[in-house]
């Protein structure tokens, strides 16, 4: 049973990575659009829109 259990763990370990790596992905994505967001309220701030 010991030994399942660690097969389990150790076969989903690649996947909760990839998992992660995949949200840090779409968080950069959506902090980059917040910043164009951003600088185009600040541009239509100061009259230039």
């Amino acid at each position: 049973m010991k030994r399942v259990l660690i097969l389990a763990v150790l076969g989903l370990f690649p996947l909760v990575l990839a998992g992660c790596n995949t949200v840090a992905g779409a968080g950069k994505d959506m902090q980059k659009a917040g910043e164009k967001v951003e600088d185009k309220a600040q541009d239509c701030k100061d009259g230039r829109c």
